[in-house]
């Protein structure tokens, strides 16, 4: 994924030197034809042309005078430092920051934000300074201004590295100042407005960030306008004979379905006024990319999609929203499964509506969204009410401490967090638009991203409570840790002081925080057993390719400054995790010594060219028995290196460790058993068995008195249920011992076949 911003493109030399020319839109893209136009304006530029009388017209309407001389101050030195900077359609540069000013200004923006808007790209095109902005506009706008503004001085080893970078700089600043991404949001609107003249493969990388990380903001924001517009010019640009084929049915299902729209429409105003119901009924279109997504999802055609219109019904006070809905209940059968209340159970971004489907006329199905204005108000401007509507009686309280606890949980993130690229993975996790309700014992309502389990429920609460979770009750009954939550679900967790989370749980769970807190455990709690295994994988590279393991002074100084990392335990510890490999860092410091990588000895890819690790079984969390074939001394085994998990051991004939050797074959490392194992290992049989009595009591008791610990016991019966298939889970010392209890087992009066259950 690309995080680069589309930014419009420069073909003259400014007056300032700039740090890089960029590729930049510059033409509006054409209305499509059947989406309802967003309250945001356009941008009021004509080629050649760039002024910002429009915008000081929209701001004399809420501001004073003395702010509107600060903006008109930004302006003049945006203008001065852009100028020479023109588009390629002849507009001055400067027509974008004052386009990104006035959506700014719709949403009623104070100057501040203004001011940061028509300034926020002279850091970077410019190479203005932070303190020159500080100076002379305040150290408010400074920071907005720097918050939006890229890492390009900064050398990273990747280019996705230093795009997961930029983006991290960006949600921390408007962790700290929501108005950051108010100010990005409505740059990448006009950007994506703008898209036309971008090369194709520009436009679909461009379109491809835009749907990936900005529209899931804006909806986790509430700001819908923009969040359907950026999906709709997304879809446009990234599938542009999809979105016109669709553009063009729709236009003409507008004029087929104008009269039942129509009768619908007239229909409802009837009823409510008959039921002395003050409300407004709206018709609404759904967006292209809403019909594409449902075509898609149910596999229907245009014309299977009945639901292309809708209603929306905006009444006086909250009472009034249920009174609604049961007059419209009255007037249309509702569908059975189609009604949602989101005014009881808002949604994470303070959305509230009540959602119901109805069987219209001629048995078409028509939604229903019902809310007051204020909630109007919320669902279409979301954060960004708090400026627009600050003024009227609305109480924005919940909405913003909503949107403060969800931008506080980025910091936290954060601070958990190793690199910019895992952050960016974690926080992409969390914009999951769909979310299930669960409570608590107290009926406390915890919304959580569907998929969750009652491990990401248990770190929804607090860290403390995750990290010591040992079992849950769902409903009253016990249930897996890697259960996934249901609406509704009563949660409970429980704990013990004693427990710590297990690596496997980064297999199942949900949520960035979940995520980051637990591996986050994994780095620093059994940080010493990390170092140890990292040392021992370094070491063993460093032979493979001629290189004594004790690095001078001088070379581990340059080694710790190119990889960013504070010591070589921190080092150690990262390839103990399976953060770095011991292969790349051990190429890298044969590259320090003065050698050729083309020259490296050895193949690191190839396992088999590497001294073992030895292996005893009772590490800890760093090294860990695969759960799939539960490997056991005296079986051939090899190790898998897993990103923040350590060493996973698996036999060496395991299916799920072939299919991943595919994929990864750098990550594979030889393993071998120690001489001295003093620990029971758990180990699977399968059991085809005669149906009848005491054949279980009498397996078990020789499963005990060949010295076998049993765990589990499972059973599945045939459809005959003549015979059964009995799967245990026992604890044996090695594979010696298995082959013995397996013969004794197989002498069992009853038993038909007995064998060792592999993956």
């Amino acid at each position: 994924m690309n995080l680069t911003p589309a930014d419009p493109g420069i073909t003259e030399a400014p007056r300032r030197a700039r740090r890089s020319a960029k590729s930049r839109p510059e033409a509006a893209a054409p209305a499509a034809p059947a989406i309802p136009t967003s309250p945001l304006a356009a941008p009021t530029v004509t080629a050649g042309v760039a002024t910002i009388t429009h915008l000081t017209e929209k701001l004399a309407e809420y501001m004073a005078e003395a702010d509107l001389k600060k903006v008109k101050e930004a302006y003049r030195f945006s203008d001065e430092m852009h100028l020479g900077q023109v588009r390629k359609s002849g507009e001055p540069y400067i027509s974008h920051p004052i386009a990104v000013a006035e959506i700014c200004a719709d949403w009623k923006l104070d100057a501040q934000a203004i001011m940061a808007a028509l300034l926020h790209d002279v850091m970077e095109d410019q190479d203005v300074k932070k303190d020159e902005l500080i100076e002379r506009f305040g150290a408010p706008v400074a920071h907005l201004v720097d918050g939006l503004s890229k890492l390009e001085k900064i050398e990273f080893q990747s280019q996705i590295e230093a795009q997961a970078e930029n983006f991290r700089k960006m949600l921390l600043a408007m962790a700290s100042d929501v108005r950051v991404i108010l100010i990005k949001l409505a740059d990448r609107l006009h950007n994506m407005r703008t898209l036309d003249v971008m090369a194709p493969h520009k436009k679909r990388r461009i379109a491809g960030e835009t749907m990936e990380v900005y529209v899931p903001i804006a909806h986790r924001l509430g700001l819908n306008n923009i969040y359907r517009e950026l999906q709709d010019l997304s879809f446009e640009h990234l599938y542009p004979m999809r979105y016109h084929v669709l553009a063009k049915a729709v236009k003409a299902a507008r004029g087929n379905r104008r009269e039942v729209v129509s009768k619908i429409m007239d229909s409802v105003k009837n009823t409510l006024a008959m039921a002395n119901i003050p409300a407004e009924v709206y018709g609404r279109e759904k967006t292209l990319y809403g019909i594409y997504k449902k075509m898609r999802s149910k596999h229907l055609s245009f014309s299977q999609v009945l639901d292309v219109y809708g209603f929306r019904v905006v009444v006086d006070n909250f009472p009034n929203c249920y009174v609604a809905l049961g007059t419209l209940h009255s007037l249309y059968k509702p569908m059975p499964g189609k009604f949602k209340d989101y005014i009881a159970i808002r949604k994470l971004n303070g959305y509230q509506s009540l959602h119901t489907t109805l069987i219209g006329p001629y048995g078409t199905p028509v939604e229903f969204q019902i809310r007051t204005q204020e909630m109007h108000r919320t669902a279409e401007s979301g954060v960004a009410a708090h400026w627009l509507y600050k003024t009227g009686d609305m109480n924005m309280s919940d909405m913003q401490q909503r949107t403060h606890a969800w931008l506080q949980s980025l910091l936290d993130i954060q601070q958990q967090t190793g690199d910019s690229a895992e952050f960016l993975e974690h926080v992409k996790v969390d914009l999951f638009p769909d979310s299930v309700y669960v409570f608590t014992p107290k009926s406390k309502i915890i919304a959580m991203p569907r998929g969750a389990t009652p491990i990401d429920f248990a770190y929804a609460i607090h860290t403390g409570i995750g990290d010591h979770t040992v079992s849950v009750t769902i409903n009253g009954e016990p249930a897996p840790l890697r259960t996934e939550l249901r609406n509704g679900d009563i949660v409970e967790i429980v704990t013990d002081n004693n427990s710590r989370p297990s690596p496997s749980w980064l297999s199942f769970v949900r949520t960035g925080k979940a995520r980051s807190a637990i591996r986050h455990h994994l780095r620093t709690i059994n940080l010493p057993e990390s170092i140890g295994l990292g040392k021992q994988l370094l070491t063993q590279a460093l032979n493979a390719i001629g290189v004594a393991p004790e690095l001078p002074e001088p070379l581990v100084e340059r080694l710790l400054n190119e990889s960013s990392a504070k010591s070589m335990d921190e080092l150690h510890a990262d390839i103990g995790i399976g953060k770095r490999m011991a292969a790349l860092v051990a190429r890298h410091i044969f590259g320090l010594l003065g050698g050729e990588s083309s020259s490296v000895p050895v193949d690191h890819n190839s396992a088999a060219d590497l001294d073992p690790v030895t292996i005893y079984g009772s590490e800890g969390v760093s090294v860990q028995l695969a759960p799939c074939c539960l490997p056991i001394p005296g079986d051939q085994i090899i190790g898998q290196l897993r990103r923040d998990q350590g060493l996973q051991v698996h036999t060496a004939d395991c299916s799920v460790a072939k299919r991943h050797r595919d994929k990864e074959p750098d990550r594979w490392i030889p393993v071998k058993w120690g001489t001295e194992l003093n620990r029971r290992f758990d180990s699977r049989i399968r059991l085809l068995i005669n149906n009848e009595k005491g054949i279980l009591a009498r397996v078990a008791a020789e499963i005990g008195e060949s010295d076998g610990n049993i765990t589990f016991v499972g059973m599945d019966e045939d459809s005959e249920h003549v015979l059964h298939q009995l799967r245990f889970t026992i604890q044996v010392k090695d594979r010696v011992h298995l082959a013995g209890l397996l013969r004794n087992v197989r002498k069992v009066a009853g038993v038909n076949r007995v064998s060792r259950e592999r993956a």
